[in-house]
């Protein structure tokens, strides 16, 4: 990975989505740089697991751009951006094999599977629950196992679409110390959350959506001691945005 061009900075551009006669996305535009963690927060509906989804390829936008750099979204025909959703797509398969199913899906060879797989159920606390049934897990592990599937295909860039909100505090914790981690190794991470206490202890930078408009874009300290807008104050005082 150390000789990998990177595939950042990724651009977004006016970015737009629409559904049922609705924009839900508005002429989205932002730039994610090499390294930290971004999140994305602001009332349900304001369009942050879309946008997610829109930059990670899941949804075509109906405006707009998703550009990484020098065209390098796909490097030797495997992708270099990964996600984890908030509630883990698990196979009926053992955890293992749902690592090792990933990486074969990427292209990798028999002997590189193994090794990365063993890596990554090593690396995320996951080696006694090798044989288990992954859908038998419970909701933190499931939670681990997916990020575990993530990093194992060596992304560049983790979407985090609220990978915590339906975990107790100390799946929590496991999680966000994960992330840390990951995060003091380089990878950069675009997260989803509507936990202000999680994006105040793990953000670097804050993206304010609301209605599907970017309402804000600073840095996560200037963010939460003073919002520029109306309606970011309010939401960190906990009152009700529509």
């Amino acid at each position: 990975m150390r000789d990998t061009p990177s595939i950042l900075p990724l651009t977004v551009t006016d970015l737009v989505f629409e559904a049922g006669g609705r924009r839900l996305v508005d002429r989205i535009g932002f730039t994610v740089a090499r390294g930290g963690l971004t999140v994305l927060i602001g009332p349900n509906g304001s369009g942050k697991s879309l946008t997610l989804r829109l930059c990670h390829g899941l949804l075509t936008p109906a405006a707009g751009t998703v550009s990484w750099a020098a065209e390098l979204g796909t490097i030797a025909g495997v992708k270099r951006h990964a996600m984890v959703f908030q509630k883990p797509v698990m196979l009926r398969r053992s955890a293992r094999a749902n690592i090792l199913h990933a990486l074969a899906a990427a292209g990798l060879g028999r002997g590189e599977r193994a090794e990365r797989c063993a890596e990554a159920l090593e690396r995320f606390g996951l080696g006694v629950l090798a044989d288990r049934p992954a859908r038998l897990m419970s909701g933190g592990e499931q939670q681990r196992l997916a990020i575990a599937r993530a990093w194992a295909l060596r992304p560049q860039v983790l979407f985090l679409d609220e990978p915590t909100s339906q975990l107790d505090p100390g799946a929590t914790r496991q999680i966000e110390e994960m992330l840390a981690a990951l995060r003091g190794e380089g990878m950069t991470l675009v997260m989803a959350t509507h936990d202000m206490g999680q994006a105040r202890r793990l953000a670097d930078r804050v993206l304010f959506l609301h209605r599907g408009r970017l309402v804000e874009d600073a840095e996560a300290h200037a963010f939460f001691t003073g919002p520029d807008s109306p309606e970011a104050r309010a939401f960190i005082a906990g009152d009700i945005v529509w």
